[in-house]
């Protein structure tokens, strides 16, 4: 099939006018399943997973959308997703209960002509192109909801005008502290056409990852869904963008900001909880730069610390009673530590509880976990993960 060019009237005058006016819908990807958090999602989608104390993986994704003025937002959910779709509720949240756009929820459905559960991202879009066809937007943004960054999109937006771009895609220079074997990376040229890519392998040729982002013309997007998806092809990265780029200007905008993919495994996600509470300068960025992170409201009275409490470079949320030793932790809302307890360098989510003379160190506690007095919950080179509702 011979591709229309995305460079319509509309993307022209972007080009020249800048794009105030300009439309985008938002597509969020959250509807995978990773074997590599084990535990942590057993009861759970990775876009749900806690972090930070009160926040939501999903909640970052979404407040970018929301602060760079996209107020039509699907979320693409599959695996587990009773938690997710609880936190989200009706979207008030992010300013997305409104008459005109909103928060959808796109879940797979038996339906008469036989639509099956999402078998890949291109997939799970083509099975709901009925946002696509719908709405008066123009463009579509799509994204992961299990990445942890902060970034405003609209000037990738102008990147990709400037460009004519019939795609663009958020990449990233990675450091050493990455695992490049476990991410999509892109060679471009000078200008930031992307000219290759390679999906996870060995001896990479560059460091420059592809970060799940990308940014295109609806009806472009359409007629690459309509190519691929019905002849077997459901990865919109394998199966889509890659063929197609010797036919499609595809440019890559380079991020600089902080990036964490936390469905990456259980040490990534211990790595970024980590990171944040030990760096201002990242606490800054994700919380400070760019507007507000939203998340669920939830009452919860202040956290309380009684006379035998001790507490160190940790993060205490509302609604915690701390009476024993805290230190370079992050306690979510609700949790308990006695008198007498010790918890170090550990995650512990929300309602949990500590009980008198018990340790925790190097772990991941889930929600509503109990550690009984005396006990000991100690991670050795890698955290040790507690189940949600768990007593030991």
């Amino acid at each position: 099939m011979a591709f229309s060019s995305s460079i319509s009237l509309h993307d022209t005058q972007c080009i020249q006018k800048g794009c105030d006016k300009m439309k985008a819908l938002g597509l969020i990807l959250a509807g995978g399943k990773s074997d590599a958090l084990g535990k942590l999602v057993y009861k759970r989608a990775s876009a749900a997973l806690p972090v930070f104390g009160k926040y939501r993986a999903i909640d970052f994704i979404l407040s970018n959308m929301v602060n760079s003025g996209i107020y039509k937002v699907g979320v693409l959910t599959q695996y587990n997703p009773r938690s997710l779709m609880d936190h989200l509720g009706s979207g008030k949240e992010w300013d997305l209960d409104r008459k005109n756009g909103g928060l959808y929820i796109l879940q797979p459905y038996l339906g008469m002509t036989g639509e099956y559960w999402y078998r890949g991202t291109a997939d799970a879009i083509f099975q709901n192109t009925t946002i696509l066809r719908r709405g008066d937007e123009d463009y579509v943004l799509i994204g992961s909801g299990d990445h942890i960054y902060k970034m405003l999109y609209n000037d990738l937006f102008s990147f990709h005008f400037a460009k004519g771009a019939d795609v663009t895609l958020l990449v990233k220079e990675l450091d050493e502290t990455y695992d490049i074997t476990q991410y999509g990376t892109v060679v471009t040229t000078e200008d930031g056409r992307i000219t290759e890519m390679y999906e996870k392998v060995e001896n990479s040729l560059t460091r420059k990852a592809f970060l799940g982002i990308y940014f295109m013309n609806k009806f472009l997007l359409l007629d690459l869904l309509y190519d691929s998806v019905p002849s077997g092809k459901y990865d919109l990265l394998l199966d889509v963008i890659i063929p197609n780029l010797s036919k499609l200007r595809v440019y890559a905008y380079e991020f600089d900001g902080y990036w964490r993919n936390i469905k990456k495994g259980i040490d990534e996600y211990y790595k970024t909880n980590m990171e944040v509470l030990n760096s201002k300068q990242i606490r800054e960025e994700l919380f400070l730069k760019y507007g507000r992170v939203y998340t669920k409201l939830k009452d919860y009275p202040p956290a309380k610390f009684t006379g035998t409490a001790k507490v160190s470079n940790s993060m205490i949320s509302d609604g915690c009673i701390v009476s024993g030793v805290v230190k370079n932790s992050v306690l979510f809302r609700g949790v308990v530590v006695k008198a007498g307890a010790r918890v170090e360098n550990s995650i512990i989510m929300q309602d949990s509880v500590i009980e008198e003379g018990a340790l925790v160190r190097n772990a991941i506690v889930d929600k509503n976990c109990v550690i009984r007095a005396e006990q000991m919950l100690v991670g050795d080179f890698e955290p040790v993960v507690l189940e949600k509702w768990m007593v030991i």
